[in-house]
């Protein structure tokens, strides 16, 4: 059996687990809410890209990706920080979809799972 690795673990939920191959990461928000939903999303993909090199992953790797955002008229600026982020080539699949987050100044939230 393979052991399970966590990191920042706290009482309610780690930031990452990594088993078998697989790096799962919570869902992750941005710093700064006072900011747009462009500089929001790019906030949450660069805490994305410092979580996967703890796990000796990277963007080029992830295997899915969900995104939750809290108005439909924010997808393109969304789309705008995502296409300059995502890995060339190795676009995932991904899933958007409208939600409540639990904060309401949080524009953005994303989950994603990558190989290791």
């Amino acid at each position: 059996m393979s052991s399970i690795q966590r990191f920042d673990v706290g009482a309610r939920l780690s930031e990452m687990a990594v088993h078998n191959g697989v790096a799962y990461l919570a869902g992750q928000v941005p710093e700064d809410a006072t900011q747009d939903i462009t500089s929001q999303t790019a906030q949450v993909l660069a805490a994305i890209d410092k979580l996967l090199a703890r796990a000796g992953s990277d963007k080029s790797k992830i295997l899915m990706a969900q995104i939750f955002i809290t108005d439909l008229a924010d997808f393109p600026g969304m789309n705008k920080a995502w296409d300059a982020w995502v890995a060339a080539g190795n676009a995932p699949p991904r899933a958007t979809v409208v939600a409540q987050l639990a904060r309401p100044e949080w524009k953005v939230e994303i989950v994603v799972k990558a190989a290791v």
